[in-house]
C-alpha cells in the first residue's frame, strides 16, 4: 500500500497516511478541521537480483563488495572461482 501525502491549506499541517489505491482521499485536517490538499511526493525504489548495475556492473574485477585486504600481498587467485587456495580449478 502506498504512502501518501497531505498538508493543511490553513494550518500548514503536513502529514502522511497509509491508504489502498481504492481508498477516498483524506479530505480534513487531523490537527484543525481544515481542508487539506494531496501533495505530490517522489516515491524511492530498489532494483533488486541479478541484471541490474549494483549487482553485476559495479565492479569490472568482478570481486566482493567489501574492502578486505590481504596482508601477504599475493595474487588474485583463481580466475574462475575467485578463491585464493582452490586446487580443483587449477
Amino acid at each position: 500500500m502506498p504512502i501518501y501525502e497531505y498538508k493543511c491549506t490553513s494550518c500548514g499541517y503536513r502529514f502522511e497516511k497509509l491508504q489502498s489505491f481504492h481508498d477516498e482521499p483524506v479530505k480534513v485536517c487531523p490537527k484543525c478541521g481544515g481542508e487539506v490538499k494531496k501533495l505530490i511526493s517522489r516515491s524511492s525504489f530498489i532494483l533488486k537480483g541479478s541484471g541490474w548495475y549494483v549487482t553485476d556492473y559495479a565492479r569490472k574485477d568482478g570481486g566482493n563488495t567489501g574492502s578486505s585486504s590481504d596482508s601477504s600481498g599475493s595474487s588474485k587467485g583463481c580466475s574462475t572461482c575467485s578463491s585464493k587456495n582452490c586446487s580443483s580449478c587449477s
